[in-house]
């Protein structure tokens, strides 16, 4: 009660002061303030000879120490009083907002408002009422959040529409990105740059990376997206060193003389290489973190304990899946097919055991193929109609993924079945994703692009301009691992430290390496569903 009371209050405060302005015959003019490196709001305040808390009032949700070259509102004649103390309008840096509109970078001002703020540009015809149609907002509501609508409404305008009110997550502990000033970072990046050729490796490139993929490309693209971590950091004010080794071919044993010719424990962190028994030479000849920066299924033998795995294990996706399920199933009937191979057929035996155990389910079964295919009447064995029917696809043979799909989208129409999988393969990209559609197909990933997200908006921005090209699947990578990376050693604590203290979300990856036994393997995955217009939909 005291804060909405504390709200209203002000809000009428605000009113009555307008009131009076007006009924005085004086009409109060507001521009734009440029703030400065080091300037606080105490400070401006103080040049400006006004009280901090009316700068407060304009100026709403404000932190006491504005970002550098962020703007904030200020009257104009306080403003006009501070120039003529000799201070050029080139030093104070200010931009009127009824004059000068064409001076104010628009689109560096919606990145600022963006993570606090809806925001809109005034349109022409655009008044009050639209406004409020729109957005259900009232006159008095958006002046309180922009005090420079006194002077009406000006096409090119950005408003603050509302507030943003973070989304709250239950029983997720994020890391909270910190920043001391004081830390230097000096980092190592190798990678083969230099490698025309795909050789095979445990790493599975064709798997990971697509057909027609080469080492080449993924080193490129994984470094130029580093950089832009990198350059992202130093704008923070993180003082980083970078030092880049080309890893060559991996028949020259590049590495070997890298590691002879240089002392790679002068850096706090070594960002690859690419192949899983280069990683562990590397890890045996230093002390220092070493940052394995995909998947390879050798990464389960790994021993020591200074390499971080970024790309989370094969039985995490399905302990996944087996959490989802778990959380979120009620009453039905779960059928898991498998391919009847040993792999398989563990999995299968697994998620039986404990969705049995950890469920309400009706029953769960698991179907195997006969004669190399599954028929569709088998299904309708085990799916009821009108009630909840959850398909776990276990495996990623071609055939019997093919069989499973084309037999539950033709159920008969009292019977639907939902479709999940905790390895989506290639195989699914041969399926037609109406097909899949219609399943609701669920999966579990360690990647997840919201393409309207802020921080994709500005990653993709700053690729764009300092490349000329939208960033690929390995750009994006390589900015993430390498910004959570520097990010969590910019704090000055020890990496392994700040890993326990919480998982964190970059442009499509999400790092979480909490309550890992010997050495830091992420664990970060996304639950995805496919919807009926054929979008995609973050379920977990």
């Amino acid at each position: 009660m005291g804060i909405k009371y504390m709200k209203h209050l002000k809000f009428f405060i605000f009113l009555c002061l307008l009131t009076f302005t007006v009924s005085c015959g004086q009409q109060i003019r507001y521009i734009q303030y440029k703030v400065k490196e080091g300037e606080s709001v105490s400070k401006i305040a103080q040049k400006l000879d006004m009280k901090e808390k009316d700068l407060i009032r304009l100026n709403p949700g404000i932190d006491s120490l504005p970002r550098a070259n962020s703007y904030i509102v200020v009257p104009e004649k306080k403003l006009e009083e501070f120039k003529r103390k000799g201070i050029t309008n080139k030093e104070i840096v200010s931009d009127s907002i009824s004059k000068n509109d064409d001076l104010i970078d628009k689109d560096k001002l919606v990145d600022e408002l963006l993570p606090k703020f809806v925001t809109y540009e005034i349109k022409k015809g655009d008044t009050f009422y639209s406004l409020k149609k729109q957005f259900d907002v009232t006159r008095g509501e958006l002046i309180l959040l922009n005090p420079e609508l006194t002077e009406g409404l000006k096409v090119g305008q950005v408003l603050k529409i509302k507030e943003i009110i973070p989304e709250v997550i239950i029983d997720e502990v994020f890391y909270n990105d910190f920043i001391d000033y004081n830390t230097s970072i000096k980092a190592a990046i190798l990678l083969p740059f230099r490698t025309h050729k795909y050789q095979n490796d445990t790493l599975t490139l064709k798997e990971i990376f697509g057909r027609n993929a080469t080492l080449l490309n993924i080193a490129t693209d994984f470094y130029l997206g580093a950089e832009v971590a990198v350059d992202s950091l130093r704008k923070q004010g993180v003082d980083i060193e970078l030092n880049v080794f080309d890893t060559g071919n991996r028949r020259t044993n590049k590495i070997i003389e890298i590691i002879s010719n240089n002392n790679l424990n002068e850096n706090d962190v070594v960002i690859g290489p690419l192949y899983s028994e280069e990683v562990q030479t590397v890890a045996s000849n230093v002390n220092i973190p070493i940052v394995f920066p995909v998947y390879s299924s050798n990464q389960s033998s790994f021993s020591s304990s200074n390499i971080i795995k970024t790309s989370p294990d094969k039985k995490v996706f399905r302990e996944e899946l087996e959490n989802y399920f778990k959380d979120n199933f009620v009453e039905g009937n779960i059928v898991i097919v498998s391919d009847g191979k040993q792999e398989s057929l563990q999995n299968s035996n697994y998620l039986q055991s404990s969705l049995s155990n950890n469920t309400t389910a009706n029953t769960v079964n698991i179907i195997t193929p006969q004669d190399g295919y599954i028929e569709k009447s088998r299904f309708l064995e085990l799916l009821q109609p009108e009630t909840k029917n959850w398909v776990i696809i276990a495996t990623d043979d071609n055939i019997i993924v093919n069989d499973a799909i084309n037999s539950l989208i033709s159920l008969p129409e009292l019977t639907t079945a939902k479709v999940f999988t905790f390895d989506k393969g290639r195989v699914y990209d041969k399926i037609d994703n109406r097909k899949l559609a219609k399943l609701g197909f669920t999966y579990v990933s360690d990647e997840y692009l919201d393409t309207n997200s802020f921080k994709s908006r500005v990653f993709t921005k700053h690729y764009l301009k300092k490349n000329k090209a939208l960033p690929s699947f390995y750009a994006t990578k390589g900015f993430d691992i390498t910004y959570d990376i520097l990010v969590r050693l910019a704090s000055g604590k020890d990496l392994k430290e700040t890993f326990e203290e919480g998982q964190s979300a970059r442009v499509e990856t999400k790092f979480d390496y909490r309550n890992s036994t010997y050495l830091p393997e992420n664990k970060g995955l996304f639950i995805v569903q496919y919807n009926e217009d054929l979008t995609l939909t973050k379920l977990k």
